[in-house]
């Protein structure tokens, strides 16, 4: 750049700085102004009035915050740009309904009911409190009463099969036997074949099978559950026998 259009370059610069201080001096003259018109009354801003001064006072920075903001501190300025940053990674979740609440708690205290007969109001305000829900006792006797279950004393002296069942499963199985028709030399002949069902695993076991389940296989049955070393009872209180009419004629005979 020639020599002559820098040096006019400096002076229209120089220019326009002087002029942009004079405005700036005016602008903090008016403000001082209105403060002292305002007196001991507190200035309130919208929520737009404060996104709009953060956004201009964080591109400024707090040294020139420190010399020019006259509404509020730049410390203030700087808190409301922050909030303006943490609102954007904020994702609120959709609040619950009272509705919505109260079905969850009516659905947990009713598995607890079936699940343990011998709890009462309290245990299971105690488990509703551990899963987040502070429910009080007469809460949940409403809800037992209205679905048609008993309080814990009489729940507990009409256990049902069902519960039964699913609550000792591990230490149940359950043997039967299923038929088949096979033909042979002598004709069709029925042969009976004796299995054994862990409740718990749904695990199937076949036993033996014969034309003629008398006490001798029945017995054969019984030391092949009991007596081998992997026996399929030896882990297990009780065992639920059926047996078809057939089966228990020949045992009688």
């Amino acid at each position: 750049m020639p020599p002559i259009l820098h040096a006019l370059a400096l002076i229209f610069s120089g220019f326009v700085n002087r002029h942009q201080q004079r405005v700036l001096d005016f602008l903090l003259e008016e403000n001082r102004v209105l403060r002292r018109q305002l007196g001991e009354r507190r200035l309130r801003l919208n929520d737009d009035e404060r996104r709009r001064l953060a956004v201009r006072g964080k591109a400024l920075g707090r040294q020139v915050l420190e010399q020019f903001a006259t509404l509020v501190t730049p410390e203030t300025i700087l808190r409301w740009h922050r909030r303006l940053i943490a609102q954007k990674w904020t994702f609120p979740g959709r609040r619950r309904s009272h509705r919505d609440v109260m079905r969850e708690i009516t659905e947990l205290t009713l598995r607890m009911a079936r699940a343990n007969p011998a709890w009462g109001y309290d245990r299971m305000q105690g488990a509703l409190a551990n899963l987040g829900h502070k429910v009080c006792a007469n809460t949940i006797k409403k809800i037992l009463r209205s679905h048609g279950i008993d309080p814990a004393p009489e729940r507990k002296r009409k256990t049902s099969w069902r519960w039964f069942l699913r609550t000792h499963a591990s230490v149940i199985a359950a043997a039967d036997f299923f038929t088949t028709e096979v033909w042979t030399t002598r004709g069709l002949v029925t042969y009976y074949t004796c299995f054994v069902i862990d409740l718990a695993t749904r695990a199937v076991e076949i036993l033996g099978s014969t034309p003629h389940p008398g006490e001798e296989f029945m017995k054969q049955i019984a030391r092949n559950l009991t007596d081998c070393v992997d026996g399929s009872l030896r882990t297990k209180r009780f065992l639920i026998v059926a047996t078809p009419s057939s089966v228990r004629g020949s045992l009688r005979s």
